[in-house]
């Protein structure tokens, strides 16, 4: 199958660094659109007619528009299987998407612009407002660790790099935004595994063309 796609993201959007990594590692070459997320571009007209939720990314793909990053990662998945995100055994499947959906909808959720700004509107603070995002993240991430603490693999659940790993690269560099000690060296020794690749190095967000 060829691919024509266009992704509409922002250079600091972990969710679209994920997809960009997806795309990189599965070879597909795409164009981007950029919505710079603190100017509010995403809430415009023509980008809501596309993705009424107004979050980044979303995907243009000949058969129609994505939105949220796993649901991308799956379609990508699906229809460009090689080389593979996911193991084939069901079990170990089901274990990457949990330690995927740890940080894709439990941590990043609640620690992302569009909630930190309600926080500020409601009166808090910037101090108590960073300080939730710090905690969200730590915790999320000392999670992601006791996951994976049994396993000896250069990536979170084998020796090529998955889904975990794609979701877990960008969130430390959000995690780095907000001051976090990384206290976890498994997590940051695949961190470095997963950046002497090309699709990752390519992905990270100071190489993007809306770079500030």
């Amino acid at each position: 199958m060829r691919f024509n796609v266009l992704l509409h993201g922002y250079f600091r959007s972990t969710a679209s660094y994920r997809v960009r990594i997806a795309l990189n590692l599965k070879g597909i070459g795409y164009a981007g659109a950029f919505r710079h997320l603190r100017r509010n571009e995403q809430n415009a007209p023509d980008y809501l007619a596309l993705n009424p939720q107004g979050l980044l990314p979303t995907l243009e793909t000949p058969e129609g528009v994505l939105t949220q990053s796993l649901a991308i990662c799956d379609y990508l998945e699906e229809v460009h299987p090689e080389p593979p995100l996911l193991p084939g055994d069901p079990f170990e499947r089901a274990r990457v998407r949990a330690f995927a959906q740890v940080i894709a909808c439990d941590i990043h959720p609640i620690q992302n612009l569009k909630i930190l700004a309600r926080l500020r509107a409601l009166g808090i603070a910037d101090d108590d407002v960073n300080a939730w995002a710090h905690t969200t993240i730590s915790e999320g991430l000392a999670a992601c660790a006791a996951l994976i603490a049994e396993r000896n693999t250069p990536f979170c659940f084998g020796d090529t790099p998955g889904l975990a790993d794609i979701c877990l690269v960008p969130q430390l560099v959000n995690a780095r935004r907000f001051g976090v000690d990384l206290t976890w060296p498994r997590l940051m020794a695949i961190e470095q595994h997963c950046l002497t690749l090309e699709a990752f190095a390519a992905a990270s967000p100071e190489r993007q063309a809306d770079a500030e």
